[in-house]
């Protein structure tokens, strides 16, 4: 890494939490400086108690701070910036998931996402510089949907390919890209 050691990266996972061999776990084994925030124990699908793990983890770290999210992380981490003041360096905010569309079986309903307070899912411009990495061929968000997300953040979008949704059923343990963008960020 080329970051100084003055950086904390802090990893947003998304609703499965850790998982072992997810691109982000692996990160996070393999960069000093770099902190997970931890699973919840109760309110699992509760965007408000998500938030409050992200604002809690962030007062625990001194210095600057590149947010790491993926899918359900990177709604966590928007979500936060509207209600929170913090100076974060930067983020990377990978395959947004569409709360706003059907997703596949086995994901939460809108209902459920609604209730939970996932939605609306914010548009405002957000106010650090982020860098939005968008599959081709995610099942959960069409590209064009990411893209408008994006656009509506502020935030650098870069159609990183079919990637499906970046994670270890779409072939990503390992994603060196992860890194050139941290090191962007910083």
């Amino acid at each position: 890494m080329t970051s100084s050691s003055t950086h904390t990266l802090l990893i947003v996972p998304g609703l499965r939490d850790h998982v072992e061999d997810h691109w982000q776990t692996i990160l996070a084994r393999k960069l000093p400086n770099t902190r997970v925030i931890p699973p919840l124990e109760h309110d699992k699908l509760s965007c408000v108690a998500r938030v409050e793990a992200l604002d809690q983890a962030l007062a625990g770290i001194a210095g600057p701070v590149v947010l790491v999210a993926h899918s359900a992380g990177v709604m966590i981490t928007v979500h936060w910036a509207q209600h929170h003041k913090r100076e974060i360096q930067g983020a990377l905010l990978a395959a947004p998931p569409d709360f706003e569309s059907p997703l596949p079986q086995g994901y939460p309903t809108i209902d459920v996402l609604r209730e939970h307070g996932w939605l609306p899912a914010p548009r405002t411009r957000l106010p650090f510089p982020s860098i939005v990495a968008a599959s081709t061929n995610d099942p959960l968000a069409r590209f064009e949907k990411v893209a408008e997300l994006a656009s509506a953040w502020g935030s650098r979008l870069v159609d990183v390919g079919a990637v499906g949704h970046l994670n270890p059923a779409s072939g990503f343990g390992e994603w060196p890209r992860a890194l050139d963008f941290v090191n962007e960020l910083i």
